[in-house]
């Protein structure tokens, strides 16, 4: 009798270090998955082509998800041609591995073409909310270093009855973004008929959280805030996610600068 409960309680230990082998295992594939962020400028009629025909993972091997948007200024007047259509054409794309996406970048004719505009690798750190389509990891990392460069992707689909209050509400924070001493950059982009999305780096994880929660010396500091409180009141996205990263590297040049991510540590 005591021999079989041995057995009985080694098997069950083998199969709860197999199931730990098999979560550590999924975790790890999971934060395999490489997120890249790219602009480039490009002919009106290129541009056009490339919002109506966006890439799809269907047609290229290892690409889970990817939109194609038109970017636009924080901020800008919402009479401002770039709220319509602009030529510089923004990429938010998650892939399998960093091996499909060296070779989207070798092989396919865009991809050719995002290789030599600019662009950041970026590495999953956490979600708050959810959006369709993309993969997201369920493990989260927690960043020890609140120093450390931080990058943030909104998306949102649009209720179409909530553009006009989203609005008054978004471009007060919108200017808070744009005009924040953390920022090395920050735009916003749209892809019809109502996919929003925003985008900033920042020079660290503290002067986003700041920023975040009032906390910042930024004049009118809580305007962020303030309309967080508003959107828990009454929504104005079908969908909504925020997604933080961690900047992996940069590549290339953007309006002839280099070096937004200044003193990359990538410490966690």
């Amino acid at each position: 009798m005591f021999e079989s409960s041995l057995v009985i309680v080694f098997l069950q230990t083998d199969r709860l270090c197999d199931l730990y082998r098999t979560c550590h295992k999924m975790t790890e594939v999971e934060n395999k998955s490489l997120f890249t962020y790219h602009l480039i400028k490009v002919s009106f009629l290129s541009a056009l082509k490339c919002v109506l025909f966006p890439i799809k993972s269907s047609k290229i091997n290892g690409l889970i998800h990817a939109e194609t948007m038109s970017a636009m200024m924080l901020g800008s007047s919402i009479f401002a041609p770039t709220r319509l259509f602009s030529r510089t054409i923004v990429v938010f794309a998650q892939w399998n591995n960093e091996d499909a996406l060296n070779k989207f970048l070798r092989t396919d004719s865009f991809g050719n073409q995002l290789s030599k505009s600019w662009y950041l690798k970026l590495r999953f750190i956490r979600q708050w909310g959810s959006i369709s389509h993309y993969d997201i990891p369920k493990s989260e990392i927690v960043i020890q270093n609140e120093f450390q460069p931080i990058v943030a992707v909104t998306l949102a689909r649009m209720k179409y009855t909530e553009i006009p209050r989203f609005l008054r509400w978004g471009k007060p924070v919108e200017k808070l973004v744009r005009d924040h001493s953390g920022t090395a950059m920050s735009l916003a982009s749209i892809r019809y008929p109502n996919l929003i999305s925003t985008f900033s780096v920042w020079k660290s994880q503290k002067e986003m959280s700041d920023m975040v929660y009032g906390h910042s010396k930024m004049p009118q500091a809580k305007r962020h805030f303030d309309a967080m409180k508003e959107r828990n009141r009454k929504d104005f996205h079908f969908e909504f996610t925020t997604l933080r990263f961690l900047p992996v590297s940069e590549h290339g040049t953007w309006n002839g600068k280099s070096n937004y991510l200044p003193n990359v540590k990538t410490d966690l």
